[in-house]
C-alpha cells in the first residue's frame, strides 16, 4: 500500500469534512431555522434548513429506522469508495473519490448528531429554487462530476500517474 495514496485520501476527505462541519456549525449558531439572508439578489440566499432525508428530501419520514438505514448505507458506501480508491491509479479519480467520501462523512456526522442534515446554500431564479444543499453535498457532486468527466471525456491528456505507470493504460 502506497502511503502517499492514503495521505491523499485522508487529506481531501478530512478537509471536506472539516469545512463542511465548520460551515454547518456557523449556520447553526448564527441563524434560526428557516432564517434566510439574501446574498445575491435573484440568485443566492443563505437559508438555514434541516433535511431529515437524502437528496431533494427523499426518505423524509421513518424516524429511527430512517436514521439507522441512511447511516448504514453511508457507511457501506464509504467502505466501497475506499476499496475503489485503493484500486485506482489515476490521481484525479482518487481525489474525486476522496471528495465523495468526505462529503458522505460530513452528512453522516449531521445525521448521527441531529438525525437530519443541515443545508443552507439556496440557489434560485425568480420563484424557482434548487433544493438547498451544503458543503458536503457540493463535494459529493463535484467528485461525481470529476469521475464522469474523466470517464467520458478526460482521456485526452494522460495523468501524471499514467506517465509514471504506462502499464495502467487501458
Amino acid at each position: 500500500m502506497d502511503i502517499g495514496r492514503l495521505k491523499l485520501l485522508l487529506f481531501v476527505a478530512l478537509t471536506v469534512l472539516i469545512l463542511d462541519q465548520i460551515t454547518k456549525n456557523a449556520i447553526d449558531s448564527l441563524f434560526h431555522i428557516h432564517q434566510s439572508v439574501e446574498v445575491i439578489p435573484g440568485l443566492f440566499n443563505i437559508t438555514y434548513i434541516r433535511n431529515p432525508g437524502v437528496a431533494f428530501g427523499i426518505l423524509r419520514d421513518g424516524g429511527v429506522l430512517r436514521v439507522i438505514l441512511l447511516s448504514l448505507l453511508t457507511v457501506i458506501a464509504i467502505i466501497v469508495i475506499c476499496f475503489l480508491y485503493l484500486g485506482m491509479d489515476e490521481r484525479w479519480n482518487r481525489v474525486a473519490l476522496s471528495m465523495i467520501a468526505g462529503g458522505a462523512l460530513g452528512n453522516l456526522v449531521d445525521r448521527l448528531r441531529f438525525w437530519e442534515v443541515i443545508d443552507f446554500l439556496d440557489f434560485y431564479i425568480g420563484r424557482y429554487h434548487w433544493p438547498a444543499f451544503n458543503v458536503a453535498d457540493s463535494a459529493i457532486t463535484a467528485g461525481v462530476l470529476i469521475l464522469l468527466i474523466r470517464s467520458f471525456g478526460g482521456k485526452g491528456a494522460p495523468s501524471s500517474d499514467r506517465q509514471r505507470h504506462p502499464d495502467t493504460e487501458g
